[in-house]
């Protein structure tokens, strides 16, 4: 089967640089279109892309060979976005975060349900070579029971554009807490059980988060941390894994996204200095970090349309996720522990 006919739905920094230029590198997957509403834009997909140029969703969704459409749109109209879509008789990927709200992601879910039709979120950072690093170090026993992890994503200053808006679904605890509640809840691989957050708007200018902490404990009795910041120009460790018989502490991004930007992700290359270290309470020794691959996503995706493969993001994940982003709202709000 296949190709399968792909519609991404916006063309700014994530349907530019991250959907169209991924999908246009897997095997099974076409890009057939991009949507836009800015006339100049849509003259750039076309040159830039050569694919159709639609002038909005409903086109995209009127087009009949069209199979898979890429939700790379504000987040606060991906869950309206989708159940359109679904209902439309399109498969639908969503980039993260899925929407805003628990009862957004059931009616999207809902609507994949009658639809009998994939819906999957981007979860690109599942692919991030420390992430798999650290699923290794877990899953090999070097790290032996991890009872504690941190992880952090920081920078300074507030964003522009829609992402520097609270009312679409801006600031960095809807767009990176999502990869980093993702990534907690995977690796733990244990339900989550109660969360704290603690939220703080302290931008002159904007009402984005300008510092999130999320704390998640979880049944089997370990503690996550998801520790996001608008604020902090020295970043903490992006990984730091405490567990019964090692600590692992890791520095730096995945490279992928630099080198996807510059046109090019199969050139990401770890600088050895990025290298994340392991001490079992005597020895220290460097982990050379296993090589990331996001092109995996979408290669996924279009083995499972093909029949060849499960979904690597199911929807059971995805609410998971929601479930803990909605309680630490809910916990920022009223400054009190939420237990799911």
């Amino acid at each position: 089967m296949g190709p399968f006919n792909v519609a991404v739905i916006g063309y700014g920094f994530a349907g530019r640089c991250f959907h169209s230029y991924l999908v246009g590198l897997t095997p099974g997957l076409k890009l057939h279109g991009i949507a836009s509403r800015d006339p100049q834009t849509r003259e750039r997909i076309v040159r830039d892309r050569g694919c159709i140029a639609y002038e909005s969703l409903e086109d995209a969704l009127a087009d009949e060979v069209v199979d898979l459409v890429v939700l790379a749109s504000p987040s606060v109209v991906h869950c309206a976005q989708a159940v359109a879509a679904l209902d439309a008789g399109k498969h639908v990927v969503t980039d993260k975060i899925m929407c805003l709200s628990l009862e957004e992601c059931d009616q999207m879910l809902a609507a994949a349900e009658r639809n009998k039709k994939l819906l999957t979120v981007f979860q690109n950072r599942r692919w991030d070579g420390d992430y798999l690093t650290v699923k290794h170090l877990m899953q090999s026993g070097e790290l032996g029971s991890v009872r504690w992890m941190e992880l952090a994503w920081q920078g300074f200053g507030a964003w522009g554009g829609w992402r520097g808006a609270a009312a679409m679904g801006g600031g960095r605890f809807f767009d990176l807490g999502a990869h980093l509640v993702d990534q907690l809840l995977t690796l733990q691989n244990s339900p989550a059980e109660s969360v704290y957050c603690r939220l703080r708007r302290d931008y002159d200018g904007s009402d984005i988060d300008s510092e999130a902490l999320i704390v998640v404990t979880f049944a089997n009795g370990a503690t996550g941390i998801a520790d996001l910041s608008g604020m902090s120009a020295l970043s903490k460790p992006r990984f730091r894994v405490h567990g019964s018989r090692a600590t692992f502490v890791k520095y730096g991004l995945d490279p992928q996204e630099k080198a996807m930007i510059a046109g090019d992700i199969d050139s990401a290359v770890e600088p050895p200095e990025n290298y994340g270290l392991l001490h079992d309470g005597k020895n220290e020794r460097k982990i050379t970090t296993l090589p990331g691959r996001w092109r995996s996503f979408y290669e996924n995706v279009a083995e499972h349309l093909a029949g060849n493969a499960p979904i690597a993001v199911p929807l059971a994940d995805s609410r998971a996720g929601m479930q803990v982003i909605e309680a630490a709202l809910k916990s920022a709000a009223t400054g009190e522990v939420v237990r799911l």
